[in-house]
């Protein structure tokens, strides 16, 4: 992928979640997202960053 804009079909298949999932996260304000002309749009490095920051903070015992 390019650097551009993608759409939700797009960054859904990216994530390999469903578009509902997408729009849930986005209308929550809980993922980076922008919305156009009334259509959400997705920066991918955003996206990336966003995921990463997603992940599980180890604990130790």
């Amino acid at each position: 992928m390019t650097d551009k804009w993608l759409t939700i079909e797009q960054i859904a298949d990216y994530l390999q979640v469903s578009r509902e999932k997408i729009y849930r996260l986005c209308q929550k304000g809980k993922m980076p997202a922008s919305k156009i002309g009334g259509q959400w749009r997705f920066d991918l490095k955003e996206v990336d960053a966003w995921v990463r920051k997603q992940r599980p903070v180890k604990t130790r015992r």
